[in-house]
Order: C-alpha cells, then structure tokens, then sequence
C-alpha cells in the first residue's frame, strides 16, 4: 500500500513540472526577426517623407544659364534701365553659358578688367597674356558691376536714350560705343535674344509699358555711325528720308544723338 502511495505522489509530482514548463514557453518574447521587420517598415516610412525634388533638367548650358540669371538681370534692368535681354546675351557670350574659365574661377561673366578695381583679382589672357580681371564672391557682383560699367561711362549715354523694348538699337549701340570690336557683335546678340526669346524677360519687367517694336532685319541695310556735328535732320538730308522716319525706325524718343552711336537708315 505504501508503495502504491509513493507511485502516486511520484506521478503527481512529474505531471506538475511538465505544466510548469509548458506555461513558460507561452510566455516567450516575440522572435527578434519579427521586430527587425517592423522596425524596417517604420524606417522605410521615413526615407518617403524625406524625399527630395527631383533635379531640374536643361536641354543645353545656354538655357540653364538664362534660367539661373533671368531674374538678377531683371533686377538691373529695374534698377538701372539695361534690357534684361541684352545682359543675359551679352553674359552667354562673354561668358561662354558660364563655362568660360573667368566665370568659373572669379564669377566675371562679363570680361570686366581691374582698371581702378582694389577687389580680388586674376590673370588671363586677353588682348595680352595675362591681363588683370575682377575676381567676385558671386556672380550677381559681376552683374552688377557690367550695370554700373555701362551707366557711369559718358559713351554709352547714347543708349539709354533708347526705348528699353529696342534690343536691336542697344545691340548695334554697344559696338558703336566700343563695348566690343568684333563686327558681327550686334548680330550675335540679336541672334541670341531671338533664339532664345530673351525680350520677354524685358516685357515681364516693362508690364503695361512694353511696347513691341517692329523693325525687321532688311538685306543690304544701310547703317550710319555718328560723329561730331551730325544731327537727325542733316542725316536724314543726306539720305534722302525724314527724321521722324529716322526716329521710328531707330526706336528714338527725341532728337539727342551722340558721337559712335548707329543709326539703321532703312
């Protein structure tokens, strides 16, 4: 009887331990692959709401070039009175679309030299080997110094007795100035302006005031520089027209002409 009793106790006592251990598995943590797994959704989450714009693609250097400088040359237009289209031409060709060697080690994008300048300087052949040029922190300085070069010097006054919308007259009056020796200077700007509609930009800044000038390109076109003594009557004496022909044509507010300045006869 005894050892029956030792039997049952001995059973119970194993039955217990087994219920034991079957409890504990139960409480098992999760596997740690689940919670690697969460984690990874919750990560993936997050790079989606931190994803950046796409970059902005441009069919040539020529147009990301006008589409970074468009705006800083509407400003000078603003505040200065120098068609935004013929600064943003003029800085695609001396500055090559801002590939040219002065613009990208000094932001000189329109071949200004030091002449009085006490800035940051560098050397680069030009006319000479190794000539003197403004080195600038940005481009927008270099902007603002082709501003200033072209409002401070009495030779281009001629200009700025131009209407704003007259791309052509300030294009031909550059060269006539000296801005550049190159014959074909007017045409390449004008080339430019056309080809890449660059007088909008002038027509965004003039609004209500832009006035679209007609004056279309002739074959065999006869041009007039001007010098000492001249007047838009003897002019137009000697080429058989009138002065208000003249001043249509030229896009002329008054009668005031200087010295180097060209006229388009017809």
């Amino acid at each position: 009887m005894k050892r029956l009793l030792v039997i049952v106790c001995l059973g119970c006592i194993v039955f217990s331990c087994r219920s034991k251990k079957a409890v504990v598995t139960t409480k098992r943590p999760r596997p740690v692959i689940e919670r690697a797994e969460k984690k990874g959704v919750e990560v993936k989450v997050e790079g989606k709401k931190e994803e950046e714009a796409p970059t902005k693609v441009y069919a040539s250097a020529t147009e990301k070039y006008i589409d970074v400088y468009k705006e800083i040359a509407q400003n000078e237009m603003r505040l200065y009175d120098i068609p935004a289209s013929i600064t943003i031409a003029q800085g695609i060709l001396e500055s090559g679309s801002g590939n040219g060697r002065l613009s990208i080690k000094a932001n000189n994008h329109f071949g200004i030299k030091c002449h009085d300048w006490t800035g940051a300087k560098i050397y680069h052949d030009d006319d000479k080997a190794q000539e003197c040029f403004r080195k600038y922190k940005d481009a927008k300085y270099s902007f603002r110094d082709h501003s200033l070069f072209l409002t401070q010097r009495k030779r281009y006054a001629g200009l700025f007795k131009l209407r704003k919308e007259d791309y052509k007259g300030w294009a031909r009056g550059l060269r006539a100035a000296g801005y550049a020796t190159d014959r074909k200077y007017p045409q390449k700007l004008i080339s430019l302006i056309e080809r890449y509609q660059l007088y909008k930009y002038d027509e965004e800044v003039l609004g209500a005031d832009y006035v679209k000038l007609e004056v279309p390109e002739k074959e065999n076109a006869i041009t007039y520089t001007v010098v000492k003594g001249d007047t838009l009557y003897s002019i137009s004496k000697r080429y058989n027209t009138t002065v208000k022909e003249l001043q249509k044509i030229n896009g002329l507010k008054d009668n005031t002409l200087s010295i180097g300045q060209e006229l388009q006869i017809k």
